[in-house]
This record gives structure tokens, sequence and C-alpha cells, in this order.
């Protein structure tokens, strides 16, 4: 259990901030606006610019040492030997979302979580409550800390969206929390596919925890009840109103379940408006896809291209196919390897019953080249690939007349790539090639 400080108790102490990404950062600029010059530790040389940075091996863990509080950022394991070695010395590890969440009030807080459908879900519920009236930040995981300087502070409901790493750093939960889907991820930074589920399910079950709002749809999470806290609602198709979300417009059977938690988590938060379906159906208007999210880019020659890049894992990378029933699909897989096992995947799509074809890519695209053609299905081929340029013509290729090209990697983009955005700047890319190399007649 994480100790339950707020940034403001951090005054008067020694605090060291461990890592510098986009997170780490907005931890330096909180702490000198609290007036506290820190300790910095980051590996990366191209992070350290104007700052006095030292390396965690040798300087930077004996510095962090010699701190009262280390605040590090979600990527750094908190399974790791450093954390150990630092939390046996008594030094207090935090992070970020933690040191809000214990200075804010937090029956205006939703934090939402899951493998999949999370950034999904907290954009939704983040759109409906502005729609019923509300002054709403929506952050964490998704866009800005909540705790950043230029973050307002007088919000009716944050809506944040709490990734496996930042959960484990929470010491308070807020009594309603939300999670959209279970399945094994990061399972190196966690250690194994139960240590992830206990560490992401942990956000439910900290001082504070009142209720869960959860998919009833995910094995996984029916299975482990007993880690979501005092109470749950369990959310599935089951539970929806069509009638009030078709100002959505929302693809897929998985996106109908997180709508349907959205709205579960305002109800339970007792936002007026609601539990009334014309109420929301109004509030639901001027909803826009979600980037990179089964987002649709162009359609050529009569083939979609869709980008849902941000499809990191299996279980996304299903749902995203799950939403094109019965058409023909050029579904581009493969990045950086996280011991995800690629079984599944291949098992799935030998059960659809229209062609498809898979065109790896990059770090996992041998693994999941493998895994399909185990399956020796006679509806689904692999063709290992380059590059996304690549993939993209060979997918367009095959794809005429009425497919979908399908960006939906079930893998993240660090292998090659800064990040997805930059993933889904080169799909992008790749398309517009299509027609601008084309030759002529």
């Amino acid at each position: 259990m994480r100790p339950p400080i707020s940034w403001t108790d951090l005054r008067g102490q020694r605090v060291g901030v461990w890592g510098l990404g986009t997170e780490g950062r907005a931890n330096l600029r909180k702490l000198r606006s609290l007036a506290i010059e820190p300790v910095i530790v980051d590996d990366r040389a191209e992070r350290i610019e104007d700052e006095m940075v030292l390396p965690t091996a040798g300087p930077g863990l004996e510095a962090l040492l010699g701190c009262t509080t280390v605040i590090k950022s979600p990527g750094i394991s908190r399974h790791s030997p450093e954390v150990v070695a630092l939390e046996t010395a008594g030094v207090a590890v935090v992070g970020g979302l933690g040191l809000w969440l214990e200075s804010v009030d937090r029956s205006r807080v939703l934090c939402i979580t899951g493998t999949k459908g999370k950034s999904t879900t907290t954009t939704i519920a983040a759109h409906l409550a502005r729609g019923l009236g509300l002054r709403v930040f929506a952050g964490g995981n998704l866009g800005s800390p909540p705790w950043a300087v230029d973050a307002p502070t007088d919000a009716d409901l944050w809506v944040i969206e709490t990734s496996s790493y930042q959960a484990t750093d929470v010491a308070s939960t807020p009594p309603v929390v939300a999670v959209t889907s279970l399945h094994p991820d990061h399972l190196p930074w966690h250690g194994g596919a139960e240590s992830y589920f206990r560490d992401k399910l942990s956000l439910c079950s900290q001082p504070g925890a009142r209720l869960t709002v959860a998919s009833a749809t995910s094995p996984l999470l029916v299975a482990r009840r007993e880690l979501l806290g005092p109470e749950v609602r369990w959310v599935s198709e089951d539970t929806w109103s069509p009638a009030w979300s078709e100002p959505l417009g929302l693809l897929g059977g998985h996106n109908v379940v997180n709508a349907a938690i959205a709205r579960a988590c305002l109800e339970e938060l007792g936002v007026p408006g609601a539990e009334d379906d014309a109420a929301l159906h109004d509030a639901a208007r001027g909803f826009g896809a979600l980037e990179s999210r089964l987002e649709p880019v162009t359609t050529l020659d009569g083939v979609d291209f869709v980008d849902d890049n941000l499809s990191t894992n299996v279980l996304p990378t299903l749902a995203a196919v799950d939403a094109f029933p019965g058409r023909r699909i050029a579904l581009i897989a493969g990045g950086l390897d996280r011991d995800i096992d690629y079984a599944p995947l291949a098992e799935a799509l030998d059960r659809r019953d229209t062609p498809t074809l898979v065109l790896t890519v990059y770090g996992t695209g041998p693994k999941i080249q493998r895994e399909v053609e185990a399956q020796r299905s006679p509806r689904v081929e692999a063709v290992a690939c380059t590059d996304l340029a690549e993939a993209v013509a060979r997918g367009w290729t095959w794809a005429k007349p009425d497919g979908v090209v399908l960006l939906s990697p079930a893998a993240a983009s660090f292998d090659a790539f800064d990040d997805y955005r930059h993933r889904g700047r080169v799909f992008r890319e790749a398309i517009t090639r299509l027609t601008t190399d084309a030759p002529t007649a």
C-alpha cells in the first residue's frame, strides 16, 4: 500500500523526481511551483537539456536514497530492484496521481481503468458530463495530468484515465471507479499476468472505495470479483439502451459496453440528467471519434482505411475486427514485444466467417505470423512486411473492391516509432502515397 502523501506534504522534504517523460516533467514543474528544488534522475540523454540530471546507475540511485520521497514516472516498474531498494531504505516512492488524489475532493473524481476501452470510456464520460452542464477535466493517462500547474482547480468533475502503472501509485480511491476489461498486458513491468491483474485492480479497493462499475463481458474480470472492492455494478450490452447513444456514432459491440459504463458511472456519481434517456441523447451530440480508436481515415476504390493503432493488445484488436462483421479485413499487426500471447488472436481470426489477411510488421510480427500459420486456417493468411508502407500497399491491393485495411497492431509502437501518434502519421502518409505514386495510364 502506498503512503497517503499529498503534493503539499512534500514541502520541507528532500524530494527526487525519477523519470522525465511527460508526467515526469509535470512533476518537476509542480514541485517548483511549491518552491521545491528536487534531485532529478533520468537515463535518456535527450531529456537532459538544461537540467542537472543524474543517471540511475550509481550517482542517481545514491542520490534518491538520500531523499525522503521519490516521485517516479509511471514507466518505472514498482517491482524493479531499484524501487525495492528505495522502499527498503525507508524512502517513500510515490506517483503524481497518488499525490494529487490525496489533495482533491475525491467525490468529484472518476477514475477509469481497463486493459482496453479506458480511453474511449473516459472520453465518452467526459463528453456526456459536459453535455449535461458540468465543468469537466478529462486527463490522466489520456491527455494532461490533473496536477499540472496549468490544469484547472475548479472542475465539477475530473475524469481520469488510469493505467495499471499509475494504479500502483494510488493510496486512496475515489468512491466510484470503472474497469472496462481485463486481459494480460505489460507483463515485463508487472512481473507476470496475475501481478498485472492485482496491480490494475488495486485501484478499486484502496481506502475510500465504494463502488466499481465493471464490464460483465470480460471473463477474466468477472472471475476476479474479490479484487473489485466492496460493491460492483456489472454492465453488459443487456443493460444498454440504444435510444440515447445514437449520436455517439460508435462502432462495435465493445463500444456499446464502454458507453454503458460511462453512463453508469455518471448515474452513480449523481450527475443530474444521467438517468434520463432524452437528456443523455442531447448530451451525446457532437461526439467525435477518438484519435486512433477505430478512426475512419479515408476510402479508396471501395476500401475503407481505419486507424485503430491505440489497440496495443490482443483484446482491443479483436474488438476492432469484430466491428466489421461480414467484411474482408487486411489487418496490420505488430510492434514492440511485451511478452503478449498471440495465440488467442490467431484462434479468434480463424473463427471469422470472412477472409482475413494479417500483414505482420516490426518486433512482434514474426510471433504473430507463427501463431496465425499454426492455425492452418483456410480463411486467414499471414504475410510478413518490412514496414508500415508495404503493409498498407499490400492490404489495399488485397482488400479491393469492398474490404477494410485496419491498423490495429496488438502491440505498442515504441520499437519503430516515437509513439502511437507517430505511427498513425506514417499510416496516413502511406495511404496518401497509394494514389500519388500510382502509375498513370
